[in-house]
């Protein structure tokens, strides 16, 4: 997530001080990232630094929770320039959960699908917290929006343990790897409160 820019943005309806800025950026993202007031000011002395936003010429106050900002025209080409570009993909992020699972694979005496499990289960958990959250939401729009796509990524994310756990079954008794042993466990129950099963609920 890009601070920087979300400051940006804030700026770009008027000038706003340091602890305004933290107050309007949990509010627009719906207060699921806390942002302190120390990170505010560090990012928007990189921002002066970089000529994309300029402190208040008639504020005096040193950096504090009443040192007022304002965007340059740089800063506003920056904005426009970030909004429109999408994030780089050209190569896979590095996804800890991912990471684990390969490692787990080569190690051996490791319950692997085991591991799909307990990942799983732990998902499902953080899903059922965002739906509650969601259902709170009322008209909300900026929190209906980050449940929405906390909630999808999730899905994919146990989508991607399902598949996972195929293929290690089938692996386990394909020809080439039969020993006897048994096949791993079958995946447990549906995705609850499905994102896809009822994205007209908060409309």
């Amino acid at each position: 997530m890009s601070v920087r820019h979300a400051l940006l943005a804030l700026l770009s309806e008027g000038p706003k001080y340091g602890l305004q800025l933290r107050q309007e950026f949990e509010a627009r993202t719906g207060e699921v990232w806390p942002l302190n007031v120390g990170q505010v000011y560090t990012t928007m002395q990189r921002l002066e630094r970089d000529g994309l936003a300029e402190s208040d010429p008639d504020d005096t106050a040193e950096a504090g929770p009443q040192k007022s900002f304002r965007i340059t025209e740089a800063g506003s080409a920056e904005l426009a320039v970030w909004l429109r570009t999408p994030p780089g993909a050209d190569t896979p992020p590095r996804d800890e959960l991912l990471i684990k699972v390969l490692v787990a694979l080569r190690l051996p005496g490791v319950d692997v699908a085991g591991i799909l499990q307990a990942h799983r289960r732990h998902i499902i958990g953080q899903m059922q917290q965002y739906t509650r959250l969601k259902e709170n939401a009322a008209d909300d729009l900026s929190l209906l929006v980050v449940t929405d796509a906390q909630l999808f990524r999730l899905e994919s994310v146990v989508r991607w343990l399902d598949a996972t756990q195929g293929r290690l079954r089938h692996h386990d008794t394909g020809p080439a790897r039969a020993t006897g042993a048994p096949a791993a466990p079958p995946v447990s129950p549906a995705i609850p409160n499905s994102p896809a099963a009822s994205k007209g609920a908060s409309r």
